[in-house]
Order: structure tokens, then sequence, then C-alpha cells
């Protein structure tokens, strides 16, 4: 079955990770983060060391070790989350990235440019802390 959109792995791991982190009293890691969202640990450890990179979380070696978050949950929003996994997200005009459209207009009449900042205005609305 077709889907109309959907997020990739990654970035789902990292937003429901990061509400994980969020709600958290501790430290945690990235065991605790597998088992939650059901994913592969070694998954998880490659996200979240982009996400330490990009600032958003500290991490802690050891037994006791894990993440913890580098700014306040009201201060990191999802789109930040989704670019620092996915890469700066694009809304192109073209369904089919064309340049020149054989046709007068455009056939889906520009609603994936409309999805497309729907989605880039949901991500930046959404805060950590609104999910905590």
């Amino acid at each position: 079955m077709g889907k109309i959109t959907t997020l990739t792995e990654a970035s789902s791991i990292a937003l429901h990770g990061m509400i994980i982190i969020a709600r958290s009293k501790k430290l945690v890691n990235v065991q605790e983060i597998a088992e939650l969202t059901i994913t592969s640990r070694h998954h998880v450890a490659k996200i979240f060391q982009r996400l330490v990179k990009a600032g958003y979380l500290t991490s802690q070696r050891g037994p006791t070790g894990g993440f913890v978050l580098r700014k306040k949950p009201e201060e990191i929003n999802f789109l930040e989350l989704y670019e620092a996994i996915e890469g700066k997200l694009e809304i192109n005009d073209c369904p089919l990235d064309k340049s020149i459209c054989n046709f007068d207009r455009c056939i889906m009449n520009n609603i994936t440019v409309k999805m497309g900042h729907d989605f880039r205005n949901y991500l930046e609305s959404q805060t950590l802390d609104m999910y905590i």
C-alpha cells in the first residue's frame, strides 16, 4: 500500500528518543531507548551520537552513563532534530524534481508544495516540552 508521507526510521527514533530523554529525571542509555522504541541498539547509538555532535545532548560513558539534554525541552523543536538527522528539509515546487514542466500547470495543483510547508510548520511548532 502506498503512503503519502513517512518519516525515516532514523528520524522517528531521534524524535521519540529525545522525548524519552526529556521525560527522564536521570541519564537515559542507548539500551533503554532501543527497548522503548523497539529498534536496534546500534542504530540508536549511531543516531544519538549525531544528536550529541549537533549539540542537543551530552553523553556520559560507562555503566551508569547515558544521555541528558543540553538545552531546555522548550528550546528544542522537532524540525531541528529532523534536520540534524536527515539534513535540511527541502520543499520542491515539483514532486518529480523537474525544473521544466511539459504541462501548462502542475497536474498535482502544487499540493505537494503545500504539504511540504505544512510538514515544516508542524515540525517547527512542536517542542519537546509539549510531550513531557
